[in-house]
């Protein structure tokens, strides 16, 4: 039977809770068994940590199938049962259930984890050209639902006058839910490690999610109070980064919090349903109720309580992540439908133009 150390696991972020549901599983009979975080994810190894140091590990195939057939796999923060082969080789036996999880999906509609067992997502976001609050709000939908507490977090605070900083802080607070907290801090200052101290606390683990360039390994640094991270110039024309973090990492923290770092994400399509993403636009929900008509889909319509009372950005991006949570639902053959009726639109758009500029 597999020993858990839990005081010595606790400064990985281990929690009764998950450490019961780890003793809970057969693969802790498996001889040398021991329970340790995944804390970096390779293409053909995974990295872990036992709460002293760390170790390269391989995942079986069986349950590498089984991770596949339920439409995931091993993320950044999951907590595993790892064990030595006569060969001295470490393989990751199971994982254990993840108390939270988030997820995106890609283009195709495929589901992939971004990280697991986290207590709070810090969304971070430069005060230059990085800002961009329809991005911010597809960040929220990602972790909405997901049980992570999210926290806005403005980086390059020092790199604005005051007027512009709360210029952009009236913005966000028209767009974001009243519950979210929201700061702004410079990512190179100490003060900045003690403004985000409230999740900060021994064995809590925050993830740091956001753009290329937003200063989220910077940051990073700053809360361990050590270069743990590269860190690069942003490009002058657009302040986007260079994409120096190129995966995920988990980091201890001196003050016994966990933080792991991400690299900006190209495809950002939050896996979630229409439930969950009316809880990110509550506002639009609400001011629904209000329409004159029962079905208005806030369009055109008229009497629509919702374009009257929310920002047109606002409702534009409620849109298109609707759009997009719709489409993720669809089967194969009903996206290859889809795809016909809009290339037949397509086709029939072009033959009105010709008509109308009267070409053969």
């Amino acid at each position: 039977m597999i020993e858990i150390d839990v005081e010595r696991l606790r400064s990985m972020g281990l929690t009764p809770e998950l450490a019961r549901e780890a003793a809970s599983l057969p693969e802790t009979s498996t001889p040398g068994a021991r329970l340790m975080r995944l804390t970096e994810v390779h293409r053909e190894t995974v990295e872990l940590h036992d709460g002293d140091r760390s170790h390269a590990a391989r995942v079986l195939p069986r349950l590498m199938r089984t991770l596949d057939d339920d439409e995931t796999g091993l993320a950044v923060g999951d907590w595993v049962i790892a064990a030595l082969d006569a060969h001295g080789q470490r393989w990751v036996h199971a994982r254990v259930p993840p108390l939270t999880h988030i997820a995106r999906r890609d283009a195709d509609g495929r589901r992939h984890p971004v990280v697991s067992n986290v207590d709070t997502a810090l969304l971070v976001m430069g005060l230059d050209d990085d800002f961009n609050p329809r991005r911010l709000e597809r960040y929220l939908i990602l972790v909405q639902g997901s049980g992570v507490q999210p926290v806005v977090v403005l980086t390059k605070a020092d790199a604005v006058a005051p007027q512009a900083l709360d210029d952009a802080r009236d913005r966000l607070r028209g767009r974001l839910p009243a519950q979210v907290e929201l700061l702004a801090v410079n990512g190179r200052s100490a003060a900045a490690a003690q403004a985000l101290q409230p999740w900060l606390s021994a064995g809590q683990t925050v993830v740091l999610m956001g753009s290329s360039g937003a200063g989220k390994s910077t940051l990073t640094n700053t809360l361990a109070g050590a270069d743990l991270q590269d860190t690069g110039a942003v490009r002058e024309h657009d302040s986007r980064g260079k994409h120096t973090t190129t995966s995920r990492s988990l980091h201890r923290l001196p003050g016994g919090a966990c933080v792991i770092d991400t690299p900006g994400l190209r495809t950002l399509r939050p896996d979630t349903d229409e439930a969950r993403l009316a809880l990110g636009f509550e506002d639009i929900a609400t001011l629904s109720l209000q329409c004159r008509f029962r079905d208005c889909r806030h369009e055109d319509e008229p009497g629509c309580a919702v374009r009257a009372g929310v920002g047109a950005d606002r409702v534009r991006n409620y849109h298109k992540l609707l759009r997009e949570v719709r489409r993720d639902t669809l089967t194969v053959l009903e996206r290859h439908q889809q795809l016909s009726e809009w290339k037949a639109r397509g086709r029939s758009a072009r033959e009105r133009m010709k008509l109308k500029r009267g070409e053969d």
